[in-house]
Formats: C-alpha cells, structure tokens, sequence
C-alpha cells in the first residue's frame, strides 16, 4: 500500500461538497477545530466539516491553532483543555494536533514547554496527539524538537520533498492544490503512517481499545512504503 492523500481544511474553505472530495480520491481530511491566536475562537465550519466529511466516509483528524502567547506549560495545558471540550463525543481516526506557526523563535523553550504540557494533556485524556508545523520556521526556529520526538509529526514543507530530519507522519506538500467539491485553494497532504489501523487498535480518539492491544504502545506504527 503507498502513500495516502489527504486534506486539511477550515473555515476559509467555506462550504464544502463532502462527496465530491470523496470522489476525487481523497482519503483522509485534517479539520480545523479552533485556536487562540485571535482570542480564543471555534472555527465557524469545524461542525459542519467534521459531520460531512464522517458522512462521506472520509476518515478525519483534527487541529488547534495556538496563539503567539503560548508560551508555557500552563499556557499548553489550558488550550489543550479547550481543545478537549470540543473534541469530546466525536471520534477520529487520525491524530489531533497542535498547530505552532506564531509563537516568537525568542520564546523556543517555552513554546516546546506549552508543546509538550498540550500534547500531554491530550494523551491523558485519551487522545492520540501530535504537532503541526514547517521543517524549518517551526521545528527548526521556534521549537526544540529534541524534546518532542514522541509525538506525532505533521509537517509542512512545499517542495518536491520533505527534508525534516525525522520520522513525518503526514506531509503537507502543497497549500494550492485544487480538490472537487472545493472552491478555491486547498492544502495537500500525503500520510506515511496508518493512523486509522493505530488509533482503533489502541482505543484513542473517542474509540474503545482492541482486545490485546497496550493503550500505551505509541510505537506500535504501521508504515506504508513510499
């Protein structure tokens, strides 16, 4: 089994004809849920995203924007508290992360504290969590990513190629790729990782364990080759 495509979406996307993506071959959708980087906010299609992509059979994850403020462990821990309340009731089928574009390079260890707090307020309640950013304005500049190898890995990179030097989950090539059923611009994603066979098996992300699987196993990865 190769590489998996897939999405990610928000508001700006505006309405979106679920079945048509479907249709195109698209696999999986990472949906915007909220962020606090314009107060804190709920992204005005995150229910209607999240409804019609499930209906439409396309597995989905979701993703919190953090504010330039997040900056501590207490700060991580309180989005991720948020982030949680809106999660609650819903299952997903690919990790739920947390987006860092905007926090300054200043305030590296402290944004990869507030990193870490979120990621772990997150696996304590049952999630499945990871972390979003590009190879080098995130991973490089504004985080120590030595310190967060053991969480999932989303990263963005519009080249021919991803050049993080480590294990990539999902790979976001491309912010102007055309999908039907999408108007405008959409961003492009190849996953390398069998999240849906993981998380199911482990019982994240609103589903109930496997029998015999360890709900601690986060290095359990089934990998697809390139």
């Amino acid at each position: 089994m190769g590489m998996i495509k897939g999405i990610d979406v928000s508001a700006w996307q505006g309405s979106i004809d679920w079945n048509r993506v479907k249709a195109s071959g698209i696999s999986f959708a990472l949906i915007k849920c909220a962020g606090s980087d314009d107060g804190f906010y709920v992204d005005s299609r995150f229910e209607q995203n999240y409804k019609g992509a499930k209906a439409a059979g396309i597995a989905v994850g979701a993703y919190y924007f953090v504010g330039k403020g997040c900056v501590t462990a207490a700060d991580g821990k309180a989005d991720a508290e948020r982030f949680i309340k809106l999660l609650k009731g819903k299952q997903f089928e690919y990790p739920v992360y947390m987006d860092c574009e905007v926090t300054p390079p200043a305030a590296k260890k402290g944004a990869t504290d507030a990193a870490i707090a979120f990621c772990d307020t997150l696996e304590k309640a049952g999630y499945y969590a990871g972390i979003y950013g590009s190879t080098y304005s995130t991973f490089e500049s504004r985080l120590d990513d030595s310190r967060l190898k053991r969480f999932a890995h989303w990263v963005a990179q519009y080249a021919n190629r991803c050049t993080y030097d480590g294990e990539v989950g999902i790979w976001q090539y491309a912010s102007n790729g055309y999908v039907a059923g999408i108007g405008g611009n959409v961003d492009m994603n190849y996953a390398y990782v069998d999240y849906p066979s993981i998380i199911k098996k482990l019982g994240k992300n609103g589903y109930t364990a496997q029998k015999g699987s360890s709900s601690q196993n986060k290095t359990n990865r089934t990998r697809f080759d390139a």
